[in-house]
């Protein structure tokens, strides 16, 4: 399946009732993303947690329909299964019975293969995974999608709809999946190592550390948006900072001699490699 952009001006209202398998930090943030979204009344979301006091927070803070009762999730027409990797093969054993073709059922467990989850499901059951990342947290997320082989295109819109709730999504076959886990999936924790490392620079050169961190949180948010906005390459962007004899190219000089671009890019493929391992597991 190529490539499918939704822009967020257009995002649909959607009908459907949503339940959640899991409700954990990213079963949160979809349905704050949703809501604040305005694509579901908080009537639609339904969740299912074993601690009791998980339910209870995310009723308090959304009004939704969070128990420790799995019942009412079977009802819905969208499940999200929400769960740690290593408990998927438990809970789709446990749950076979009861999800059936009239379900969409969306995985955001990281690794699990589509082939595995459907050798499972009954025959004709529409799976699609997901790779998100944790900036859905605030509503800036990065996820890719992978349909199974019984999604249909009107499948993904709403699978799509949903992660565009919380940032932005891409649609890409399933073989690319572990490259996006090693790429956005793990990137925040290179980003946040980055920025800590801005930080304690701006310390050494002697910064107040306030200042040193809202000098490096701001010029960091400042430079993706100028990416984004611009849609120009990051090499005119940097070229644009950078003067004959300046300051900059001394620091860019730092960066080529510590092999800053190649460690980057061995880390990507590192994380890439552990999640096809992690991947052979199922």
């Amino acid at each position: 399946m190529s490539r499918l952009w939704i822009h967020k001006d257009i995002i649909m209202k959607l009908s459907q009732k949503i339940g959640f398998l899991g409700g954990g930090q990213m079963a949160e943030a979809l349905i704050k993303g949703m809501i604040q979204g305005d694509l579901v009344e908080p009537s639609q979301l339904f969740v299912i947690d074993p601690v009791a006091a998980r339910c209870d927070l995310l009723n308090g803070l959304y009004h939704i329909n969070a128990s420790t009762d799995n019942k009412p999730i079977w009802q819905c027409d969208i499940i999200i299964i929400a769960v740690k990797p290593q408990v998927m093969g438990g809970l789709l054993d446990s749950s076979k019975d009861f999800i059936t073709s009239h379900h969409l059922c969306i995985s955001i467990a990281a690794g699990v293969p589509l082939s595995f989850m459907e050798g499972i499901l009954e025959e004709g059951c529409r799976v699609v995974r997901v790779m998100p990342n944790t900036p859905a947290l605030v509503l800036e997320g990065a996820s890719a999608l992978s349909p199974g082989a019984n999604v249909s295109k009107e499948d993904m819109v709403m699978a799509k709809t949903i992660f565009d709730a919380v940032g932005s999504s891409v649609v890409l076959p399933e073989q690319y999946l572990d490259g996006v886990t090693g790429l956005s999936g793990s990137g925040p924790a290179y980003v946040f190592t980055f920025i800590e490392a801005m930080i304690e620079a701006g310390l050494k050169v002697g910064l107040p550390r306030a200042e040193a961190v809202a000098l490096t949180n701001q010029t960091i948010l400042g430079s993706v948006k100028l990416a984004m906005e611009t849609g120009k390459h990051p090499a005119e962007l940097k070229a644009m900072v950078t003067s004959p004899g300046g300051t900059t190219i001394a620091g860019l000089h730092e960066l080529e001699k510590a092999g800053f671009k190649a460690g980057v890019m061995n880390c990507v493929e590192a994380a890439a490699n552990r999640s096809i391992e992690l991947g052979k597991l199922f």
